[in-house]
């Protein structure tokens, strides 16, 4: 017979009083609840209780059997916890990712992920640079690139679509380009983690690589909108990031119908045998949700 309800059922005996109050709260007969006391006397090999038609007590043996049973009823608890939390995504997660893509579009959703997950606990490391999975101790990299680690699992998430955007004032001081080339003579705010001083634009079929100058540049894409925004010049920007703020009559496309080569949102991550449960929710979370963006 099962050992665990056995010792249930010899606890829930002499809490109660008797068999029978036993059966009822664990909704089994009384016969049943009497085999499994007597499957329990006879494991230990020594009777357990005194029965009189007025009362029920412990022998001595019963005594220290009763403290086993609540360690073992312990232990059965604390296993099937431990398969339920198998079960559920839980832990810790090290993620990283954009400055500019966790500003607007991660950070927004892990509200959304937080409730459909919350035993998940997400540590977000911010940054633009590429990072060593394995020596920062990184379950999931979200990055935008078309060029990947071949030694990293890749999973797409969505697409990255940019264009070029400058301020409504930068654009009337300084003349609003129409060809590609008309770049040349702008400031061009330049970001140090893609492209940087040569821009590549397409039309259609047509394809122009443009050298650009400017007297700005940074490795921070939020820093490139900044910029942006604040009169420095004309930046390649996300369109998911700079699209919105056009509606709000504070950037500009320039050069429209010419863009820049759309890239890929990737999640990154080492191995898919020894992938988190709770990583492979996030990826699968981050891939619904970005990809209808």
């Amino acid at each position: 017979m099962d050992r665990v309800v056995a010792a249930q059922v010899l606890l829930k005996t002499v809490e109660r009083g008797s068999a029978s109050a036993a059966a009822e709260e664990l909704g089994m007969s009384r016969a049943m609840a009497s085999r499994y006391i007597a499957s329990m006397e006879d494991w230990s090999g020594t009777r357990l209780l005194h029965r009189t038609t007025r009362q029920l007590s412990l022998t001595s043996a019963g005594e220290r059997v009763l403290e086993l049973c609540r360690e073992i009823v312990r232990v059965a608890d604390a296993v099937t916890e431990v398969a339920s939390r198998a079960d559920t995504p839980h832990g810790l997660l090290r993620v990283t990712a954009p400055s500019i893509l966790a500003e607007v579009q991660l950070i927004p959703l892990l509200s959304n992920f937080a409730d459909l997950y919350p035993r998940i606990r997400i540590d977000l490391q911010i940054t633009d640079r590429t990072v060593d999975l394995v020596q920062d101790r990184i379950d999931v990299a979200i990055r935008i690139a078309n060029h990947l680690d071949p030694s990293l699992i890749a999973k797409r998430l969505g697409q990255c679509p940019s264009r070029l955007y400058a301020s409504p004032r930068y654009l009337t001081a300084y003349g609003i380009p129409t060809r590609p080339e008309d770049l040349n003579a702008h400031r061009c705010l330049t970001y140090t983690h893609l492209g940087g001083t040569e821009w590549t634009l397409k039309r259609h079929e047509a394809q122009v690589v443009v050298q650009v100058m400017g007297g700005f540049q940074t490795n921070d894409a939020l820093a490139l909108r900044c910029a942006a925004l604040s009169d420095l010049g004309i930046a390649m920007l996300p369109r998911f990031a700079a699209d919105p703020i056009v509606e709000a009559n504070k950037l500009v496309v320039v050069l429209p119908g010419w863009e820049p080569t759309t890239l890929a949102i990737h999640a990154l991550y080492v191995s898919r045998r020894h992938l988190p449960m709770a990583a492979r929710a996030l990826i699968d979370f981050l891939a619904t949700r970005l990809r209808d963006k």
